[in-house]
């Protein structure tokens, strides 16, 4: 166990003891064979969810994400996303070792493009240029700080791309964070995308897995290449059944990691030398900069550790603190006493 609180990731959380006793007694079976009860409960229940005909169940969101891409795509296609996606910067190349396609970035709003600035890249079919293929969209926006795309602008962009041929994938990693913030169901915010997944090994606190949801062809589709790339996991009713926990129990309770957020945001806030943008914390994600000369972000966050407060550098200046599961108030509390007795030095 770590000696520390843990604001790193809100991958870091820890299935609790009631979800480790349901995995215990979950029900198992061939997955890969389709022969896992908790795995088809899993998966029935989240194509309800997101509002698709059918959802394929996987290891991880990197997964749904580079098979989605694959299955929409053609090797040399163009797929259009923001600068701060989760593809460009943290899947190892993936779009283009995996599907051969090409990344075209917008400058986005925290991460969140709009309509119009998808139709300024829009263009002709033309066979000497790369085919624009698919539009990619993150709810919430990761490096954007975990920013909520409103529901009018998705569909904005979901329309724009639709009226140009155009395909469009949803990386749902903290979508159900956004449900809870917003109000608006997960079915609506992926009701014009073509494909979206969530995960459940970041707030709702399962050790692993995704749900990649779509058509009965996309579906079909991605079952292949989920074989293709050694996704299948056999027995993984085990995962699964914490997954089925998770939607039980962990979703409303989101609302304490958005509170507990905006309590450190605050906290922050107060502490001479750090900057941050209170209105920009609309979740469970917390950037902040640090402004004191001589003391950069990844200074600061070893200092941190060693007053057993651990959170993530994500540039020379910016330090990101992620709220969870396995965070609560009296964390916050730590972390803001470790901040003010750091820049206090």
């Amino acid at each position: 166990m770590p000696e520390f609180v843990d604001f790193f990731s809100d991958t870091k959380t820890r299935p609790t003891a009631a979800m480790r006793a349901v995995m215990a007694n979950a029900e198992v079976g061939d997955e890969r064979a389709g022969e896992d009860p908790s795995v088809n409960r899993l998966v029935a229940r989240c194509a309800e969810l997101l509002g698709k005909p059918a959802a394929l169940y996987l290891p991880s969101g990197t997964m749904c994400n580079e098979i989605a891409l694959a299955v929409h795509c053609r090797p040399g296609d163009e797929v259009i996303c923001d600068r701060t996606s989760h593809l460009i910067g943290f899947e190892g190349g993936g779009p283009a070792a995996l599907a051969g396609v090409m990344l075209t970035s917008l400058a986005g709003d925290r991460g969140r493009f709009d309509a119009a600035q998808l139709a300024a890249v829009l263009r002709p079919d033309r066979p000497y240029a790369p085919r624009q293929r698919l539009v990619e969209v993150e709810q919430t926006a990761n490096l954007g700080g975990g920013a909520i795309w409103p529901l009018a602008q998705l569909q904005g962009v979901a329309a724009a791309a639709r009226a140009h041929g155009l395909l469009t994938h949803m990386d749902g990693a903290r979508l159900l964070n956004a449900v809870v913030a917003s109000g608006v169901a997960a079915a609506d915010y992926a009701r014009d995308f073509d494909s979206v997944w969530i995960d459940f090994s970041k707030g709702l606190g399962a050790p692993g897995g995704a749900v990649l949801a779509g058509s009965e062809e996309f579906i079909h589709e991605a079952t292949r290449l989920k074989l293709r790339w050694g996704g299948a996991m056999r027995q993984s009713g085990i995962i699964a059944a914490a997954c089925d926990y998770a939607l039980d129990h962990h979703v409303e309770r989101l609302a304490d990691d958005h509170a507990n957020a905006a309590a450190l945001a605050r906290g922050i806030a107060a502490i001479d030398g750090l900057a941050i943008d209170l209105d920009g914390v609309q979740t469970n994600l917390v950037y902040f900069d640090v402004l004191r000369d001589g003391l950069d972000a990844s200074q600061l966050c070893a200092a941190l550790l060693a007053r057993g407060v651990r959170m993530g550098e994500m540039g020379a200046r910016t330090v990101r603190a992620v709220t969870h599961l396995d965070v609560d108030s009296a964390a916050v509390g730590k972390a803001l006493a470790a901040l003010r007795s750091e820049m206090a030095v």
